[in-house]
């Protein structure tokens, strides 16, 4: 068994169900942004509180009652145990008490391979980062590690065409993957997805999870869903992140709130318990700390 099938079950994967949740999203947006001034942004305050128990914090309000069903929940924390400066601001992501150091201090390009087989074989966890070409990948990687020569970003979709492999505090791995979507395809089977690439999520042991890409200033892409469900299905375990969330005024369309609300009520038709997702902007730094939060506390969980 796969040793990230011990996260897997706590990610909640998705499978059909005739009972979506029936929370409207747009509570959950607009509740993670109340939450803001309370919880704030610094990692260690959502840590602090997070091992605190329900008698040292305050009740949750009725709207975070309303949404506990859509919440996602880490190991080490129940449901009962959650409060409102317990979950990351614009999101809908717990943080539990496996959350710990998420500051990158390092960070180094190890290699690039052309198939999984070829991959760093030295049991460290990693993170695979996978998105539509042009969903800003490469701006992500840059904005987290704070470093603007660590991805190469380009005007043209399409550039990264290996499993780029960084090891980030001499501890674990950003993996950079080829986009999708460079080529139409009518269906999830015949996405613009190397074989390589699918071989490392079917076979790579120390994948923890996949921060799978979304483009909030569009609206909701099919190809973005088939990408998901094939993901889902593979029982391999993902983040939403949801990408370019600055852009809140466009000349056309709608605001990033309404698409990522469109997205997510898509996913609920498939998915019996909601999967983390998370609000990013590479401009502004937002959601870059909690972010990483979010993935320490699934990296040391999964090390245990």
């Amino acid at each position: 068994m796969l040793l990230r099938n011990r996260l897997f079950t706590i990610l909640s994967p998705p499978s059909p169900s005739s009972k979506p949740c029936p929370s409207p999203l747009s509570f959950k947006i607009n509740f993670s942004r109340s939450i803001r001034s309370s919880a704030g942004p610094n990692p260690k305050t959502h840590v602090a509180s997070a091992s605190k128990t329900t008698r040292q914090s305050q009740p949750l309000s009725d709207m975070a009652r309303f949404i506990r069903t859509v919440l996602f929940l880490p190991p080490g924390v129940e449901q009962d145990e959650v409060t409102e400066d317990m979950i990351l601001p614009g999101s809908n992501i717990v943080v539990g008490p496996y959350a710990g150091h998420s500051q990158i201090k390092e960070v180094e390009f190890v290699k690039s391979s052309a198939k999984a087989k070829d991959c760093p074989k030295d049991d460290k966890p990693e993170f695979a980062i996978l998105g539509r070409s042009n969903v800003g990948k490469s701006s992500l990687i840059n904005a987290l590690v704070r470093k603007k020569e660590v991805a190469l970003t380009s005007k043209k979709p399409g550039k990264t065409q290996l499993i780029n492999h960084f090891l980030v505090n001499k501890s674990w791995y950003f993996v950079d993957l080829p986009g999708y979507g460079f080529a139409k395809a009518p269906d999830a089977a015949q996405m613009n997805w190397s074989t390589f690439t699918k071989g490392y999520f079917l076979n790579r042991e120390t994948l923890v999870g996949v921060l799978l890409l979304i483009d909030a200033s569009v609206p909701p892409q099919k190809i973005d869903l088939d990408c998901a469900n094939w993901l889902g299905r593979n029982n391999i375990p993902m983040t939403f992140v949801f990408t370019k969330c600055d852009k809140m005024k466009v000349s056309k369309g709608r605001r990033p709130d309404e698409n990522i609300r469109n997205f997510q009520e898509l996913i609920r038709e498939n998915y019996n318990k909601h999967p983390p997702w998370i609000m990013t902007s590479s401009v502004t730094g937002l959601g870059r700390d909690e972010l990483l939060l979010h993935m320490s506390q699934l990296r040391n969980y999964w090390d245990q």
